[in-house]
């Protein structure tokens, strides 16, 4: 093998090796902190939803974990985020759909259903609730840290919380996520 074919294979091996310990390192950021305080709003960043208005695995996860700290007294309300993607409805309105079968009353849920992106998801947000309210954001392990950031541009008071997907989300999530919070750090957005 010639020399220069080597050193590119090499690093190409090197590359795909710093940004799986990078993935990793957000999936781990976002277990990191599994206590949570009381807040007045638990919000739910939106993820996929798949034909026939179904909740995306992510979506599920994401939605029960929040129902679970609402029905524990963590949070006064829910909030749900996110417009439609790939497939109608939109994410927040079956987050909410999810919430009202498993009990939760209708009167204390916030639907936040325009947003195609975690910056909207935030924006948005705030301008229902308003930037003072306590939240605490619960999302994806690997998203944490750039909801943490994003949000706080928006919120005063923010926590992020990681639920645990089912890997084949959170591999993929992580190593696509490398990109999005390089994205975000070099447009200022973090």
């Amino acid at each position: 093998m010639q020399r220069g074919v080597r050193v590119s294979i090499l690093t190409l091996l090197a590359g795909l090796l710093c940004w799986a310990a990078l993935a990793l390192a957000l999936d781990r950021f976002g277990l990191a902190g599994t206590d949570v305080a009381r807040v007045e709003v638990v919000v739910v960043a939106g993820a996929g939803v798949m034909p026939g208005g179904v909740p995306g695995d992510a979506l599920l996860a994401r939605t029960q974990r929040a129902v679970a700290l609402h029905q524990q007294g963590v949070g006064t309300r829910l909030a749900f985020t996110g417009g439609v993607g790939d497939w109608p409805p939109a994410e927040a309105e079956v987050s909410r759909e999810l919430a009202l079968a498993a009990g939760v009353d209708g009167g204390l849920i916030v639907v936040e259903a325009r947003s195609t992106s975690t910056e909207e998801n935030a924006a948005y947000l705030a301008e229902q609730l308003g930037p003072e309210v306590p939240i605490v954001v619960v999302t994806d392990a690997y998203h944490v840290f750039r909801v943490q950031r994003v949000f706080g541009h928006h919120f005063h008071d923010v926590r992020g919380l990681g639920v645990r997907s089912p890997w084949w989300i959170r591999t993929r999530g992580a190593f696509r996520e490398v990109l999005a919070v390089a994205y975000y750090g070099a447009t200022g957005r973090l």
